[in-house]
């Protein structure tokens, strides 16, 4: 099985701090790799579409951000920039 998480938190999604899960918008699961990898690039390209910013780690990790969207956060006392993170990974049966 193939999962695609969709997070949106401020900081980007490889770094999976701790409670991370309640950053989860959505997570779809797929039972074959062709279905995972097409609602997988659907995904991107509309991200891609939506915000000026992109990076990516391991072939599994993707950021998305726009400069413009951020808030301020008061335990640092500054502006924190708002990540839009999807992750995809293969879900081990046991």
């Amino acid at each position: 099985m193939y999962t695609i998480i969709y997070m949106k938190a401020d900081y980007e999604p490889w770094w999976k701090f701790e409670g991370w899960e309640a950053y989860i918008q959505t997570e779809d699961t797929f039972d074959t790799k062709e279905h995972f990898e097409r609602a997988l690039q659907q995904k991107l390209a509309h991200f891609r579409s939506s915000y000026d910013n992109e990076a990516t780690k391991e072939e599994q990790y993707w950021a998305f951000w726009s400069e413009d969207e951020s808030f301020y956060c008061e335990a640092c006392d500054d502006d924190a920039q708002v990540y839009h993170g999807i992750i995809a990974c293969k879900i081990e049966e046991k």
